[in-house]
């Protein structure tokens, strides 16, 4: 079992920054690659950005690339997700995941992880 957990999440500003956290643990040795997704009122969850476990390549959705960046931390067991510029189009509940399986580019696909955490809250008013 892995499990995650997120963190970081709140409220800001329009044109603000932050910064969330997930934290792995368990069995994390089968895991080759970190995502984070979000899901809007209303909407469906959507692929943000992944990194390879050994950070040899990057995923960014078109709607965050330029604005966001996702880092890990191998030592820490941690993947990071840096916000700026945000904008209220950003509000959802964002999710970390762990896929298991290998793949030279980090995949986009929700249904291709096999592990979730519980998920933080981010609020971008205007």
């Amino acid at each position: 079992q892995v499990q995650l957990v997120e963190s970081g999440g709140g409220l800001v500003q329009a044109g603000g920054s932050l910064e969330l956290s997930c934290v792995a643990s368990g069995g994390t040795s089968g895991i080759y690659a970190m995502g984070w997704f979000r899901q809007a009122p209303g909407k469906e969850r959507e692929f943000v950005a992944a990194i390879m476990w050994d950070g040899s390549n990057t995923n960014y959705a078109d709607s965050v690339e330029g604005r966001f960046t996702i880092v890990r931390d191998n030592a820490k067991k941690t993947a990071y997700l840096q916000m700026k510029s945000l904008e209220p189009e950003d509000t959802a509940v964002y999710y970390c995941a762990a896929d298991r399986y290998r793949t030279l580019v980090p995949r986009t696909g929700d249904y291709a992880y096999d592990y979730w955490g519980q998920g933080t809250q981010v609020t971008v008013s205007s």
